[in-house]
């Protein structure tokens, strides 16, 4: 299971929807790896600016991994989170999470093409 919902929160998304922040709470309490480690780069993207800021260190064991892969690969999660924080989220392999400013910018487009796919390949993450 992707989230640990509360009964009140099933209840209101069975008699209709559930707002954002209700959402990105559920997100943040279930997927606690993932949440730190989105957030940790939205406020250094904030600090540092630039195009973006990834993530390149691998997480520390498979129910972490799972966490980014469960978030990421939701496009209802992902876009929950894209709007909470304001940005726009890409991610590479199993871990290469990347904060760029909200929108499509040069940076992002470029970071999601095969090409950058193909060349953030080595053979630790065969099996990520």
């Amino acid at each position: 299971m992707s989230l640990d919902v509360s009964p009140e929160l099933l209840e209101k998304a069975q008699h209709g929807e559930v707002d954002d922040a209700e959402f990105v709470e559920c997100i943040r309490t279930s997927l606690p790896y993932a949440w730190n480690t989105i957030s940790g780069l939205v406020t250094r993207y904030r600090v540092e600016g630039g195009e973006f800021v990834d993530n390149q260190v691998p997480p520390p064991d498979e129910q972490a991994r799972g966490q980014l892969l469960r978030v990421l690969a939701s496009d209802a999660m992902r876009g929950a989170l894209e709007r909470h924080f304001g940005v726009k989220l890409a991610f590479q392999n199993c871990h290469r999470v990347a904060v760029f400013p909200s929108g499509e910018t040069p940076a992002y487009r470029r970071f999601i093409t095969a090409r950058e796919q193909i060349l953030n390949q080595s053979p630790e993450l065969r099996d990520c």
